[in-house]
């Protein structure tokens, strides 16, 4: 008796890389800015033992150099959250010099009035500073323009049950999502958020437009089906998920026009829709007003956001598959 087939069912491994934006290495396992790094910080030492050897033993300055040439390494080759430490440094000291209360005043924040005594006004510390989104716009075809960074397209993307396929149908999805992931030439994110949902709008719909029904069945069960998003609408807490994928194009470079990376980011888009269709993953991408109510989202997570509308039938056979 031949032996039971084990890689029927055994799990399927792809190969996809750990950082597709990873920079190149110039110099051995040293990226161009660590090179620079070490090399900018061997010359300042180097230059310290030629100016101080006149009067320091060169056993004394190698003690007094190892924690500077320690500190330089560590800053060089140390990496946190996947960001190089001088980076998260340089991150960190703009943090601090940084306002930190900021409100949304697009035409400036207006000073106190003089009635308020300068005691109030110094009790309250600083005035907050206008704040600045990191977005200058969204154009007609709904790319964000990231100013100095470039321009961004996005799509919603819906979700597949892995876990209740079979092996043979997981290796396909996997390996389509693997192709995917191989085939990026840019900065790729996808964004899952969490946002409350209100469902009194659709619950309105469907007691509003029930008796258009032909059946009284249908009518019944469109009631019904209402009740219960009402009844789910006044729990308050229900939260919906959204899978956002943004496809970002670097800023032009001098010489070119400033929106030339729009078309780029939306071919993106399009192209990752044609890919990820293969894994069965819809992705749709968002036009301007789409974009701005994301953008508002984004901005505002408490606000809950309403379901799209539907005809009570869909909502009707919605509920009676669920």
């Amino acid at each position: 008796m031949s032996p039971p087939d084990e890689t029927a069912d055994a799990p399927y491994a792809t190969r996809i890389p750990a950082d597709i934006s990873r920079p190149d290495r110039l110099l051995g396992p040293f990226t161009a800015r660590q090179t620079a790094i070490l090399a900018i910080a061997g010359l300042v030492l180097y230059g310290g033992w030629w100016a101080t050897r006149p009067f320091m033993a060169p056993l004394a300055y190698v003690f007094l150099v190892i924690p500077i040439a320690g500190a330089v390494a560590a800053l060089a080759l140390g990496h946190r959250e996947a960001i190089g430490l001088d980076r998260f440094l340089f991150a960190a000291l703009a943090h601090t010099r940084t306002q930190g209360r900021r409100v949304h005043a697009p035409e400036g924040v207006p000073p106190l009035p003089v009635v308020v005594p300068s005691r109030w006004a110094t009790a309250a510390g600083p005035p907050p500073a206008a704040m600045r989104m990191p977005y200058d716009g969204i154009t007609a075809d709904g790319v964000l323009d990231l100013d100095g960074d470039g321009e961004a397209a996005m799509a919603t993307c819906s979700t597949v049950n892995f876990e209740l396929r079979s092996a043979a149908e997981q290796q396909g999805l996997t390996a389509a999502f693997a192709r995917w992931l191989n085939s990026l030439t840019g900065p790729t994110q996808l964004l899952v958020r969490c946002h409350r949902i209100d469902l009194t709008p659709l619950a309105d719909t469907l007691q509003q437009e029930a008796a258009a029904l032909p059946h009284p069945a249908l009518e019944q069960a469109a009631r019904a089906h209402a009740e219960f998003l009402a009844d789910l609408a006044m729990s308050g807490n229900l939260l919906g998920q959204q899978i956002v994928l943004v496809a970002r194009e670097e800023a032009s470079v001098p010489g070119v026009r400033r929106h030339a990376g729009a078309g780029r980011a939306r071919q993106r888009v399009a192209e990752a829709a044609r890919a990820l269709a293969a894994a069965e993953i819809t992705a749709a991408p968002l036009d301007a007003g789409q974009c701005a109510e994301l953008v508002s989202a984004a901005c505002n997570p408490d606000t809950p956001t309403p379901t799209p509308t539907s005809t009570p039938s869909q909502a009707t056979s919605e509920g009676g598959l669920a």
